[in-house]
């Protein structure tokens, strides 16, 4: 895949992409050819350029979210180490329940799971209510950013968490599948989404009892 040219600045893009590419070839020698890791960065790049608010960072989120992808992709293959339990999040926007739950698991579990989030149909941004809610627990979520459903994470998971979005998320055997019913944060007062973070909470302290993980 290569990104269009003719336009201002799609050369540099497409150069940073390839730079970005010959990077992480690098760091899956021997996983994957360097034309695999390369039609990954172009297709990350071109799935969240479709919703990002903020274009300057889309390089750094591409490499972010390309390596992860490539690590699924390895893991579900048997090519990368699967050591502990592998959760995945699906919410809609992937802007709020989702990035909540997350984060959430991530503090709890402390290294003891690996933790995705995904969304069927991501926002340009993480709700700031969510963001504000989350600070007030010292989760900060200024770094995180809506990342799109793709196959290879649920194929990676052991465990896939939906979260009102529906039949979006494809269904593989041999993987733990919940719908957790909670209320999206979308437009939510802060005193809404400190209650929906509490809920969410609550949630995972089950979920890591139940994986046997006492939180």
């Amino acid at each position: 895949m290569r990104v269009q040219r003719g336009m201002p600045g799609l050369l540099d893009t497409d150069h940073v992409l390839r730079t970005i590419a010959r990077d992480l070839a690098g760091r899956f020698t021997g996983v994957f050819t360097p034309e695999t890791v390369e039609r990954y960065v172009f297709e990350s790049y071109t799935a969240l350029a479709r919703t990002a608010k903020v274009t300057t960072h889309l390089p750094a989120l591409t490499a972010r979210f390309a390596a992860d992808r490539l690590t699924a992709l390895a893991q579900a293959k048997g090519a990368a180490p699967h050591d502990v339990p592998e959760v995945l999040f699906v919410c809609v926007q992937n802007a709020g329940r989702s990035q909540m739950a997350a984060s959430l698991l991530n503090r709890r579990a402390a290294g003891r799971v690996h933790v995705r989030s995904a969304g069927s149909a991501p926002a340009e941004a993480i709700h700031p209510a969510v963001v504000a809610a989350m600070a007030e627990v010292d989760i900060d979520l200024a770094e995180e950013f809506p990342k799109p459903l793709t196959d290879d994470v649920v194929r990676a998971a052991d465990v896939v968490i939906t979260m009102g979005c529906g039949d979006a998320c494809p269904i593989y055997p041999g993987k733990r599948y919940e719908d957790w019913t909670l209320d999206d944060p979308a437009d939510a007062s802060i005193e809404e989404a400190r209650r929906i973070r509490d809920n969410i909470d609550d949630h995972v302290r089950e979920l890591l009892t139940e994986l046997e993980l006492s939180p």
